[in-house]
């Protein structure tokens, strides 16, 4: 009987045993499930903390330009760090608040972000191509880059051309033979009226008539020689031989000290996914076609901030009128590029130009310099046409990259009257380029990280002149990474880290 109730205690005492070491594991298995919502609860907290930061993107900068930003300056201008760790804070606190886990913040911060004009605004630059590739498609893109390689090919060309024409100085060398040309004959009538004076005391000089009278030498019929005027009018200001009558010229300046590419920038903090560089010729393209789509040019001016902001792209200069400047002027160049070129492979017209070269030279007693006379001539033609081509493209027409003698719209008789056809002379063609299409071309030429400058000034100064004087890009912030520290019961801290970025 004893024996028995020895028994029973010992399977009592061991059954106790097992039924403490149970409800330990049941318990720890409660407490890691609770630690584990826990935890699912904070990482829930912070990441729609993150989401409803991010959520709170730049409107302007998406309905303008597609650009995804948060502005993390919140409205003042310059970057606040503070506040957004505040606001996520207050989207992450009410997550915590749920459930019974007792769950409190005990700090956040931040570790890292990116601003859209980090790198040289690299971060702009890729966002832009993106969007422009997921918008073109593989085939709009292949069929874009096409058409800006053949045209930036030809017009490379045809500027090559220009600097030759422009090198070989035949206009200073027509001056120089007509300088000596005009000395000589000078030189000449000295020496003939010596002559004459000598011949006159001797009574033997020309033919005498019974009333004493001497016969004049016949004069040589003058030629007309169109080079005297078009060297006027190389003279004049471009934009008054280019720019339509009737339209005015936009004033508008801009603070290069103010704006991106001019003061000091404020720099995001290193992420720890690096961002890679893109030197591409596709993604370059592809940049350059975003800024035709969203920045005004002359063909179609913004109205905020700067009127031609294309051709500040392209020029870089404080003012549209300079910026405008300097496009009529490089347009010009290589248009003359392009029509010296087309002259000088149309016999035709060589023998016109040969013609009066000789006829010149002829009336001018300096029959060797035909050949120097003809090469002003075809330049002083080319210029001529090239200003009728510019006019055109400023009026909004087309005009072909390349002339046939069909397309030519001024002829060697009529360029002393060039002023006078402004208008009336030059002429469209639909199948030709236009101004947005050279204008496109030509700044390809610009390096990369000018460009990228400048299209976010161009970004900037429209944004401020639009009610928002403080915007900076400069504190746009595409990507953060964030901490938080959290206590859960009282007892176990979490410590945890997450990202979001703009994609």
């Amino acid at each position: 009987m004893k024996c028995h109730k020895e028994k029973k205690g010992s399977i009592t005492v061991f059954l106790a045993l097992i039924l403490s070491l149970l409800l330990s594991l049941v318990c720890t298995s409660i407490e890691s499930v609770r630690m584990a919502s826990a935890r699912t609860q904070i990482l829930n907290s912070m990441d729609i903390g993150l989401y409803s930061v991010f959520g709170q993107y730049d409107k302007k900068l998406l309905e303008e330009y597609d650009l995804f930003a948060l502005d993390g300056s919140m409205g003042g201008g310059m970057l606040n760090l503070a506040k957004i760790c505040d606001n996520l804070e207050s989207y992450m606190k009410p997550v915590l608040k749920q459930n019974s886990q007792k769950l409190s913040l005990h700090q956040s911060g931040l570790t890292g972000y990116r601003l859209l004009t980090d790198n040289g605004g690299e971060v702009f630059y890729q966002q832009i191509v993106q969007y422009m590739q997921e918008t073109l498609g593989s085939q709009g893109v292949q069929a874009l880059l096409n058409r800006m390689s053949d045209r930036e090919k030809k017009t490379k060309e045809a500027d090559l051309k220009a600097s030759q024409a422009e090198a070989g100085g035949s206009i200073d060398r027509y001056d120089s033979e007509m300088n000596q040309a005009s000395q000589k004959s000078q030189q000449a009538a000295e020496e003939a009226a010596k002559n004459q004076q000598g011949n006159n005391a001797d009574n033997s000089s020309g033919q005498q008539f019974g009333d004493g009278t001497t016969q004049p030498v016949p004069a040589q019929e003058p030629v007309n020689n169109p080079i005297t005027v078009i060297k006027r009018i190389m003279k004049m200001g471009v934009l008054e031989l280019v720019l339509p009558s009737g339209r005015g010229i936009s004033t508008h300046t801009v603070s290069r000290n103010t704006l991106v590419s001019g003061r000091q920038l404020q720099q995001g903090m290193e992420m720890p996914d690096g961002l890679t560089t893109e030197n591409s010729y596709t993604s370059g393209v592809l940049f350059q076609q975003y800024m035709m789509n969203h920045l005004g040019n002359y063909i179609n001016p913004s109205d905020k901030g700067l009127a031609y902001q294309m051709e500040y792209i392209f020029a870089g200069k404080d003012n549209d009128m300079d910026n405008l400047k300097a496009v009529a002027t490089k347009l010009l160049f290589i248009r003359e590029g392009v029509n010296f070129a087309s002259l000088m492979a149309d016999s035709a017209k060589r023998t016109e130009a040969q013609a009066l070269a000789t006829a010149i030279a002829a009336g001018f007693l300096i029959p060797p310099a035909a050949v120097v006379i003809e090469t002003a001539l075809l330049l002083c033609w080319a210029f001529a046409e090239s200003v009728l081509d510019v006019r055109e493209l400023f009026a909004g027409g087309k005009i072909p990259l390349v002339k046939t003698s069909a397309d030519w719209q001024i002829s060697l008789a009529n360029l002393s009257n060039l002023m006078e056809g402004l208008d009336s002379m030059r002429k469209n063609d639909d199948h030709g380029m236009s101004y947005e299409d050279y204008i496109q071309v030509l700044v390809l030429s610009v390096s990369k990280e000018k460009k990228v400058m400048r299209g976010m000034d161009m970004v900037e100064n429209t944004i401020r002149n639009n009610g928002r004087a403080h915007f900076c890009m400069d504190s746009c912030i595409v990507a953060l990474e964030a901490f938080a520290d959290i206590k859960a019961n009282k007892k176990k801290e979490f410590h945890v880290v997450r990202q979001y970025c703009y994609e």
